[in-house]
C-alpha cells in the first residue's frame, strides 16, 4: 500500500443509469481506477460507460442489491484508497480530494457528512432529515459514536481495511437468487457500524449532496428507515457477540451465507440486554 502517494479506486454501482452516467463519467479524473459494477442494466450503461471512459473497469454482481454491487467492486478494486460514489449525480467528484485528504492526515475512514459546517443537501426532504436525525442517535447511543450522518453513502476508506468489513461472500453455494445479510441498502449502515466496531480512526468530511439528475430514487423512506434501524440492532447484538464470546471474525472464505430471515428476530433480543452492554467511545 501506497499512503505517500496512494492510487484511487471509485466503486460505483449502477442500474439503468446510462443517461446520468453521461454526465458523471467525464467529470472524473483519469487519474483515478473507475470500476462500475451493474447490477443487470437494460438501458445501456455498460455501452455508455465503455464509449464514455474506454479505461472503465466493468464487473457484473454476483447477486442483487446494492450491498452486493459494492461487496464486488471492493474486491474487485486495485487502488490504495476506495471510494464509494453513486451514479445517479447525487456525488459531487470535485468532493473526492477531501476524501482522500483525511485519509492522508490519518484517518481510516471518511465519512461523508451532510449536516457539519460545509456540507448540505440538495435532495433531502424535512422528513428524511429528522428521520436521520434520529436514526444517527440511535447509532451514537448504541456504538459510542458522534456520527452526524448515518444514512449518506459518500465515503472512502483504504482498501486494506476491507476485510474489517466482513461482508458476505461474493460466490456462496445454495445462495443464488437470495438477498444476503449486507446485500442490500443496508450496507451503507453496515460499514459504518462495522467500522465503529473496529475501533478504526473515523473522520466526518463534509458533503454536500446534489440531486439525481434523470430518474427516480429507490429510497422508500419509511421502509427504509425501519431497516435502517433493524440494521443498528443487529449489528449491536453482532458486536456483542464478537466481544463477549471472543468470536474471531471469520475470513471472507468461511463466512456462511445468511439471509435476511436468518436475522429478522435476532435484532430484537438486543432491546432487552441493553443496559448490560458496555460502551466505549469512538471518534467520529
Amino acid at each position: 500500500m501506497n499512503s505517500m502517494n496512494p492510487r484511487i479506486s471509485i466503486v460505483i454501482p449502477t442500474l439503468n443509469e446510462a443517461a446520468n452516467l453521461r454526465h458523471v463519467l467525464p467529470l472524473l479524473s483519469h487519474d483515478y481506477e473507475l470500476v462500475l459494477v451493474d447490477g443487470g442494466s437494460v438501458d445501456g450503461t455498460i455501452d455508455a460507460a465503455r464509449e464514455i471512459r474506454g479505461d472503465i473497469r466493468i464487473i457484473k454482481q454476483t447477486r442483487k442489491g446494492k450491498g452486493n454491487a459494492l461487496a464486488c467492486g471492493f474486491e474487485a478494486a486495485t487502488g490504495d484508497i476506495i471510494v464509494m460514489f453513486d451514479a445517479d449525480g447525487s456525488a459531487n467528484a470535485d468532493e473526492i480530494p477531501r476524501f482522500v485528504d483525511a485519509l492522508l492526515a490519518g484517518a481510516d475512514f471518511a465519512k461523508g457528512s451532510r449536516f457539519t459546517p460545509g456540507g448540505g443537501s440538495h435532495d433531502i426532504t424535512p422528513l428524511r432529515r429528522a428521520g436521520n436525525g434520529g436514526l444517527h442517535l440511535v447509532a451514537n447511543t448504541l456504538f459510542g459514536t458522534k456520527f452526524s450522518d448515518l444514512c449518506y453513502g459518500y465515503n472512502a476508506f483504504w482498501r486494506d481495511l476491507v476485510p474489517v468489513l466482513d461482508l458476505p461472500a461474493l460466490e456462496q453455494e445454495h445462495a443464488e437468487g437470495e438477498m444476503l445479510w449486507g446485500d442490500g441498502f443496508e450496507i451503507e449502515t453496515i460499514i459504518n457500524c462495522r467500522f465503529a466496531e473496529a475501533d478504526v480512526r473515523i473522520q466526518e468530511v463534509p458533503s454536500i449532496e446534489l440531486a439525481r439528475i434523470y430518474g427516480q430514487s429507490n429510497l422508500r423512506t419509511f421502509s427504509d428507515g425501519f431497516r435502517v434501524l433493524r440494521t443498528l440492532f443487529t449489528e449491536r447484538l453482532r458486536a456483542r457477540r464478537l466481544a463477549k464470546e471472543s468470536i474471531p471474525r471469520p475470513g471472507r472464505s468461511t463466512n456462511d451465507a445468511r439471509t435476511d430471515m436468518d436475522l429478522e428476530f435476532e435484532a430484537f433480543e438486543v432491546f432487552d440486554e441493553l443496559n448490560s452492554i458496555p460502551l466505549h467511545k469512538k471518534s467520529a
